[in-house]
């Protein structure tokens, strides 16, 4: 793996904004369409931050990175990953369906370190549970015996954070958010929370959202990029959708509100990193097991069918290249091939 600055690793795995509260990236759940579950993400950045698609087999050894007592585990599921800078997981779906979606939030808190409670990377985050579990009601419920303290990683240069909170969904329709306040991880359950962007905190973004009209308010719907706006159009959105009658209609109704949710291409501005344009966006039919990739630098949409990948141990960590490769369009899972498994950043302590 090429160094990088991890101030940059951060800020693009999970649109973290250097200086002000208006970070971007947005995660939304269609599960009540009557026809399949769905669930849109966009990742929202000032630069392209140099994604590739990873296929990882079962059977992997990982470490929670904790330079004592690290969390330990073998990955029970394949699971296919969107990297950032190919330097951490941005984003996931793993063979069963459970798929983990990681964004900004600056409210974020570890807490002081435990020895006695094994570590791990908040770097590690989303791919402990795609490692491990089949279903969100399966990871909330191993959460109950708080198995690992979360440990903050960030440059020793700049000091910078990952500040981040999860998303997870399932092929049931099941939902969870997932955030670190103060060493304390908080747990969201409830198929009804569809939506998650930035901060505040998901108790307040749902408090925030009860002033709009069609959920208790009067307000008129919000059109900015701040994450609570976001919020509001895509709990709106998401809600006013026809009922599909094929697959590719339910994607194409999804996309159309991750677009809404979307910074249009051209505005970022490096000065100012939270004013982020989006620069791709994901839908993934959970149902049916395929990710379908939308990338602003292309215009063609390609896509996984899961269903179609080998994740037996016994099969090599392969690698989608993506950077650079615009000629991308269709069912791409073949075009995979073996390469070396990128390094996940650990703490400092």
């Amino acid at each position: 793996m090429q160094p990088i600055q991890f101030a940059s690793l951060i800020a693009a795995l999970v649109c973290a904004s250097i200086a002000t509260p208006l970070e971007a990236c947005s995660r939304v759940l269609w599960n009540d369409n009557g026809h399949g579950v769905l669930v849109g993400r966009n990742m929202d950045w000032f630069e392209d931050i140099q994604s590739n698609i990873w296929f990882l087999p079962r059977g992997m050894q990982r470490s929670g990175l904790a330079a004592v007592n690290p969390l330990e585990w073998t990955s029970k599921y394949g699971s296919v990953i969107i990297t950032a800078y190919d330097a951490g997981t941005a984003d996931g779906i793993n063979e069963k369906g459970l798929a983990v979606h990681m964004l900004y939030l600056p409210e974020t808190s570890v807490g002081q370190r435990d020895p006695s409670v094994p570590g791990l990377s908040i770097t590690m985050w989303p791919q402990y549970y795609l490692d491990r579990f089949a279903t969100v009601a399966e990871a909330v419920e191993a959460m109950q015996d708080e198995p690992f303290q979360l440990r903050m990683a960030s440059h020793e240069g700049s000091g910078k954070a990952a500040t981040i909170h999860l998303a997870m969904d399932d092929p049931t329709g099941d939902s969870a958010v997932l955030e670190c306040i103060d060493g304390e991880i908080k747990v969201y359950h409830s198929r009804e929370h569809t939506v998650m962007t930035n901060q505040p905190t998901f108790d307040k973004q749902l408090e925030n959202l009860r002033q709009y009209r069609g959920f208790g308010g009067d307000k008129k719907l919000p059109g900015t990029h701040e994450p609570g706006d976001r919020f509001a159009r895509g709990a709106y959105y998401v809600r006013h959708l026809p009922q599909p009658e094929t697959d590719r209609e339910a994607v194409a109704a999804l996309m159309s509100v991750m677009r809404n949710v979307s910074a249009p291409f051209g505005i970022a501005d490096p000065e100012r990193p939270n004013v982020s344009t989006t620069i791709w966006r994901t839908v993934t039919d959970l149902s049916n097991a395929v990710l379908y990739y939308d990338s602003v630098f292309s215009a063609q949409v390609f896509w996984i069918d899961v269903k179609k990948v080998d994740f037996g141990a016994d099969r090599p960590v392969r690698k989608l290249q993506v950077i650079g490769n615009y000629d991308l369009m269709g069912e791409v899972s073949a075009e995979a091939e073996a390469a070396p498994m990128f390094e996940f950043i650990g703490p400092e302590e």
